[in-house]
């Protein structure tokens, strides 16, 4: 059983935790310098908004409600990723930042990370906006009151990144779980965040999507990953 478990672990973990080992050893907090930038941001954005002075600011330049214009959120939406929610503790923010960003900022490079979770959060955005227009009776609406939820911080971005570096990395199971997970707290607790989170997971496959169909397209089939004999670590910049 031991012996199972063991060879289970090696196979779905062994490529990913091999590629962060290596680059922490080697490089070490130069690994991950955009993840340390995020950390500093967040930490700082959740500084000022609880100053008496600088709560305003931050909702000014970090605040996203469906509400809002579509083009004053979609000003807002990049820097919202960094804006603690108020109603949760900063600290499960700053580690789900430095733990998650800093291992796809290792395997993917900093610059598809920092892509691929605007695309999650973007699409949290956009959704929330259809979903109130569909309203609470569809399977996928939101009530009216939802439209004055602030929408801030970093989980939506955070699953997304979790799912594509375990697709990358053959996690199959580990995505896998995470995607269960997401679908559980929808269904324990049916709130914006929880869909929003869904819907950020839906952009990643669909990017997963067009790569896998984009390597097919070129003949090559997907993109090959760990566990593949044309498979190497990235070549870090």
């Amino acid at each position: 059983m031991s012996g199972t478990l063991k060879g289970f672990a090696r196979r779905e973990w062994g490529p990913l935790s091999g590629t962060v080992r290596r680059e922490l050893v080697a490089r070490r907090w130069r690994a991950i310098p955009m993840t340390l930038a995020a950390v500093c941001l967040t930490s700082l954005f959740q500084i000022v908004q609880n100053q008496d002075w600088g709560y305003q600011p931050v909702q000014d330049v970090g605040s996203v409600r469906a509400e809002d214009p579509l083009w004053l959120a979609l000003l807002r939406t990049p820097l919202s990723l960094f804006v603690p929610a108020l109603d949760l503790p900063v600290w499960g923010a700053l580690a789900q930042v430095l733990l998650v960003f800093g291992i796809a900022e290792i395997c993917l490079g900093r610059w598809r990370t920092l892509a691929l979770a605007y695309v999650a959060t973007l699409a949290g955005t956009l959704y929330a906006r259809v979903g109130i227009a569909l309203g609470p009776d569809h399977p996928l609406g939101l009530p009216a009151s939802d439209a004055q939820v602030v929408d801030t911080g970093p989980s939506a971005a955070v699953v997304a990144l979790a799912v594509y570096v375990c697709w990358r990395y053959r996690a199959r199971w580990t995505g896998a779980l995470v995607v269960v997970a997401m679908v559980v707290e929808v269904l324990v607790k049916n709130n914006l965040a929880g869909k929003e989170h869904l819907a950020a997971i839906a952009a990643v496959l669909a990017v997963v999507g067009f790569e896998e169909w984009r390597g097919r397209r070129q003949g090559g089939g997907a993109e090959p990953g760990p566990g593949t004999r044309s498979w190497k670590p990235p070549i870090r910049s």
